[in-house]
């Protein structure tokens, strides 16, 4: 998995959960390469998934979330991951 936009930024609860996120604005020309990014790292959460997907509250293991917002000639992606550290730590080695 190759990431050319999505640079994240990790932080553990201290429960062994690990939180990592990532943010690239681009430019409307990029936002469908940008967009492909986002679905190998949900694919390749999904293929390699520790459990069910969704919240902790629910009976998740992991889950991951999108915000796309546009202003102007730029659209800013967030992503969110979140689950089991050495899972979210191979996820993100992978994307290197």
């Amino acid at each position: 998995m190759q990431l050319h936009f999505l640079i994240f930024d990790a932080s553990d609860d201290g429960h062994g959960v690990g939180t990592w996120e990532a943010m690239a604005s681009v430019r409307a020309d990029q936002v469908d390469t940008l967009m492909a990014e986002v679905q190998q790292v949900l694919h390749w959460a999904q293929t390699h998934s520790p459990g069910p997907q969704g919240s902790f509250d629910e009976g998740g293991v992991w889950d991951i979330d999108t915000l796309t917002q546009t202003d102007g000639a730029w659209t800013t992606v967030t992503l969110t991951v979140t689950g089991p550290w050495a899972w979210g730590e191979v996820l993100i080695a992978l994307g290197a």
